[in-house]
């Protein structure tokens, strides 16, 4: 969820924290853990301002060192990714070879003779 909070307070920072755990699909009390500890982190600094009905709303930038984390996560994730995709590929094959001589053709489904 860290990630995707991240990549979401970078596109759009002025969200409200409804939009957020709307978006997220999280509850309110685990989005708030999570701002919190990326606040703590000093990966998102809060800011006040004025929404278009005057209200007092805030926006979550991405500090420096949150966007070098949201960048250092993102490129973990797809490292794993790749790998488990490797392994997957390397299983698969593995599971064709023995039975790639015993496998029907398409052609010749249902066409053998007792």
């Amino acid at each position: 969820m860290r990630y995707r909070l991240l990549k979401h307070l970078a596109e759009q920072p002025q969200a409200s924290q409804r939009q957020l755990y709307e978006v997220l699909g999280v509850s309110v009390g685990s989005l708030n853990d999570c701002v919190n500890a990326l606040i703590e982190r000093g990966w998102v600094k809060v800011t006040n301002f004025r929404n278009s009905h005057h209200k007092l709303a805030y926006a979550y930038l991405l500090t420096p060192s949150g966007i070098e984390a949201k960048t250092r996560i993102a490129v973990r994730f797809l490292q794993r990714k790749l790998e488990e995709h490797e392994a997957l590929a390397q299983e698969i094959a593995q599971l064709r070879h023995p039975w790639t001589n015993a496998l029907p053709n398409p052609g010749t489904a249902g066409s053998a003779s007792c």
